[in-house]
């Protein structure tokens, strides 16, 4: 079974662009819009094995707060985090990995990977 990556993006081309890399790579994927959703999702599949977010999105929740809960909740749960701004690696919860924007789905996968390893 293919590892479960729920991929959380407000920017529709950008998460088919990156569904479509992961999908490739042998991931199955979850889409979700805001942080509000992915929660949501979290909740109701315990298959899933790693969160890709973006930052900034719309709702009270951004990427950073997503990527707190996630690590508080569900601490198996790897996560990556991107944005097109400065690196934010320093201030995600351990275990986080961050990847800048523009990014390339052969970083994604490798990322993933190597999370998932660990």
């Amino acid at each position: 079974m293919a590892p479960l990556v729920l991929l959380v993006e407000d920017e529709i081309l950008v998460r088919l662009t990156a569904a479509v890399g992961l999908e490739e790579a042998g991931f199955a994927v979850i889409e979700a819009d805001d942080a509000a959703q992915a929660l949501e999702i979290l909740c109701s599949h315990d298959d899933i094995c790693a969160v890709f977010t973006d930052v900034n999105m719309p709702g009270s929740l951004d990427g950073i707060d997503l990527a707190q809960l996630v690590h508080d909740r569900w601490p198996d749960v790897r996560i990556l985090v991107t944005t097109g701004g400065a690196d934010l690696s320093g201030g995600l919860p351990d275990g986080s990995e961050f990847v800048a924007k523009p990014y390339h789905a052969d970083q994604i996968v490798t990322c993933l990977r190597r999370a998932l390893a660990a």
